[in-house]
Formats: C-alpha cells, structure tokens, sequence
C-alpha cells in the first residue's frame, strides 16, 4: 500500500524514534466529522504498527458529533450493507509516514496520521480522506493540481472551570465555563495582539515545529479571537494541515489552562462568528502555471470563470460539508462580513466567493468565505473541487461581478443545516463525485444531529412560552 516515497519516510521515522528517544507514537485517522481519533503504541510497537496496522473498532464511523452510534451496527450489515461494518468489529489504521512528527508539546511523543483499511486491504468507503485522494485523482486526470491556502478563525478562552464533576458528564457533556483573553472591538490592534501574545507564542512555535506552514498570526475583531493564516500547498497537504491544526492547538491551549474552540458563534455574550476562508486555484500538471491566471483585462481565466461557476451552481448542496454544524448557519448575516447569498465579487469581502489577481497575476485565485472552521477539511475540498469540475465540463458562465453583494439579487445560501442537506439530497453532481452511497451514510449521520437538536426545549421556548401561556 505504500509508495517507495513513503517507505523512504518510514525508516526516517524509526530512526527519529530512535535517535529522539521516543516513548510513545500516536496513531490517528480523521472520522467523517474532521475529529482525530486513535491508538497510542509504545516505541517499541511503532515500526510494525505503521507496517502492518492498528485495529480500531468500525463503530466510529457510526457515530455523530454527540459521539453516539446511529447506525443499528449489530444487525446484518451493520447498517451499512456491509458484512465488515456489522457486530462491532476493526478495520485497520494504516500510517501515512510522509506525515510523521514529533509533538513539540507532549514529551518523548511522536505522531503519524493513518489511512483505514478493512483487513482484506479494501480502503474504507466512508474514510473521508480516500474520498479526498480520489477526487484529486480525478482533477489529476484533467492535467490539474488543487492548490489551497488557509485562514482559519477561532478562539482563545480562559478555562475557569472544565467542568470535571460527574453531574457534568452528560453525553455530550457539559460545556466547560470560560472567561475572555482579551475584549475584542480593536481589529489587528497592537495592544490587543500583545494582551493575548503570551499564549499565541506558545501555540506560535509550536505550529512552526511541527513544519506546518504558518505564514501569520492575527487578532480579529471579537473578543479572543484570533486568526492563523498558512502558506498555499498542494493536493492532501492543506487537508492535512488544517486537521492537525486545529487538534494541536485544542492540546496546546488546554495545557496552558485555556480553552480553545473552532465552533463558529459560541454562546458567549458579545462574542462573534469566526470562519474559514478557503484560497484555491488549480495549478497545470506540465507546466506548474496557475491556469486560473487571465492573459487578458478578465478578472479571470475562462477556465477560472467555469470553475468559478461551478462553485456557484452547487453552493446550497456545497454547504453541508463547507458549513456542516447547525451552530455555523447563525454566521450567514447580512453586513457581517459573511456570506447570505450565492455570488461572486472581485475583491469584495461580502461575496461568497471573493477573486483576487487579475490579469498576469500568478497569485489569483478564489477566495470562498462560505466555511466554518469546525468543517471536515476533505469534505470541504472536496466539495470545491467536483463542483468546480462540474462547472468546466459544462463550461458554466458565472455572471457578472456583485458590487453590492448584500443587496443584489441572488439565491441565499441555505439557513440551516436541514436545508443544506436537502439540497445535498437533489444533487446529481455529489451523487456521482463523491458516491451515492457515500452522500447517504453521511446524510444519515447528520439527520441524527438533527434529530437530537429538534427534540430539545432551548431558552428561546421557555421565554417565549413558558409565562404567557
């Protein structure tokens, strides 16, 4: 299953394991929600456990955000139509040793991130990063690269109280108490980056160790919040970089008595929505030319206009993976620096998608602004790269730039999650990217979320109700 490039990087770490004293390597794969789950193996296990694999039950592929099983896994076919997937049984965790580091924050631990097999050498079909891979295998098919570049919002809390007494431990449990770093309000202020400094320098040099390629630190403009920004890279990189990103500075931050979350609008008084504003372009195989780049007075290539357009065409079925969570639809708001509604705009922070370069730029590339930083980095990817190749097989046509994006007249983007996956559900173009099977394992799962989040009484209902009637 290896490539002589990986087997290259498995001896470079066994021998880092070695030299470095290492004690334990961490084993993780990415679940379908983008969350990190594994095994830990003591040093002396590691080579064969990257070899050979790790065993690790199926049923974490049942499972929703409350980390409850909704699939009926001890019936034949477990749910799934699929004998391996029923009873409960393993599949294997294969490592990915290009990836292999050493955790600059948890002493003598390394850290490899995995593929998932089943035991006959099957690859996994619900392992959101082979669905990754085989959407840029088709891209590569067409003569191109997918080349992306990540700004990620998130935020920073003291951690007063984690929450820890056993009355807490509800499932999911309760959130833990927090208090702010630093009042928001002051957009990129010095004094206020310097309020927070302390623990951005930690989660700084940190990011840097681990080789990710940060390219700037940033305070937003809520209360602790932040933004880190990362050089373009090619392919599964930026994937890759996004998942160990966000769980390296949830570990960090914890470690330095702080909260840290990617949750797009928390309950918190005052505090705003963060996104994740996705950079791409597509890069030509042969010549290593950004083939969205215009040769013309165009904003854009006719390839980057039919790209662009499909971005558009399938926008509403898009955000059940670029906003996957009920919570990141309480973003979309009008004059908010967030997207309502399904346009483009050149050079315009209002528009979903936002072209940057112009003609002769080799940096241009499109700006979506549509992402929450909770979404599942490969399903977000993904998701713009079989819809931007809908748009160039049919050659779709964009339209004209939207100066006013929140007046003019568009289709808005979806107002909850349900209405995302009902789209999701109508669409042709997911149905043959990503594999019918695949888009209703996944509309399953979050159906359940759903269905869990309708069935509670929230404090909108007990004011509204509870004393008038």
């Amino acid at each position: 299953m290896w490539s002589d490039e990986q087997f290259e990087a498995a001896a470079r770490a066994d021998k880092s394991i070695e030299e470095q004293g290492l004690e334990v390597v961490r084993l993780s794969f990415p679940d379908q929600h983008g969350i990190l789950r594994g095994k830990t193996v003591v040093a002396s296990e590691a080579a064969a456990a990257m070899r050979n694999g790790c065993s690790i039950t199926t049923t974490l592929l049942a499972k929703d955000t409350a980390h409850k099983t909704v699939f009926p896994v001890f019936t034949p076919g477990g749910g799934f139509g699929m004998a391996e997937m029923e009873g409960g049984g393993d599949f294997l965790m294969i490592a990915d040793p290009l990836t292999f580091r050493v955790l600059p924050w948890a002493q003598r631990t390394g850290w490899v991130l995995c593929d998932i097999y089943f035991a006959n050498g099957r690859p996994v079909p619900f392992s959101t990063r082979h669905l990754y891979r085989r959407v840029l295998q088709r891209l590569a098919e067409a003569g191109f690269d997918y080349v992306a570049g990540l700004e990620v919002e998130f935020h920073i809390f003291k951690l007063d109280n984690p929450r820890l007494a056993p009355s807490d431990a509800t499932w999911p449990g309760e959130a833990p108490q927090v208090s702010l770093l630093s009042q928001g309000y002051q957009y990129l202020t010095e004094t206020r980056f310097d309020q927070i400094e302390p623990v951005l320098e930690t989660l700084r040099r940190d990011i840097v160790a681990l080789g990710l390629p940060l390219r700037s630190v940033e305070v937003e403009l809520g209360p602790s919040q932040c933004e880190f920004t990362f050089q373009p890279q090619v392919g599964l990189s930026p994937a890759d970089t996004m998942m160990l990103f966000r769980s390296a500075v949830k570990q960090i931050c914890r470690r330095q008595g702080c909260h840290a979350t990617f949750m797009t609008r928390p309950k918190l008084e005052n505090v705003l929505s963060s996104g994740w504003h996705l950079h791409q372009s597509l890069r030509d195989r042969r010549s290593s030319a950004n083939v969205f780049t215009s040769n013309d007075d165009a904003a854009l290539s006719h390839v980057g206009r039919s790209f662009l357009a499909g971005l558009l065409a399938h926008a509403r079925a898009a955000a059940a993976f670029t906003t996957p969570t009920i919570n990141g639809y309480k973003r979309y708001r009008s004059y908010s620096l967030a997207p309502d509604r399904v346009i483009w705009g050149r050079d315009n922070r209002g528009a979903m998608i936002r072209v940057l370069g112009g003609p002769g730029d080799a940096a241009t590339r499109l700006e979506n602004r549509v992402g929450e930083p909770a979404a599942n980095p490969y399903l977000y990817m993904a998701s713009q790269i079989v819809t931007g190749l809908d748009g160039m097989e049919r050659m779709l046509d964009p339209g004209p730039s939207a100066d006013t994006p929140y007046e003019v007249e568009a289709p808005h983007l979806p107002k909850s999650l349900e209405q995302a996956l009902a789209a999701l559900r109508e669409d042709a173009c997911f149905a043959a990217g990503f594999g019918k099977n695949f888009i209703d394992y996944y509309l399953r799962i979050k159906e359940a979320e759903i269905a869990r989040y309708q069935s509670e009484v929230t404090e909108w209902e007990q004011r509204e109700y509870f004393e008038l009637f």
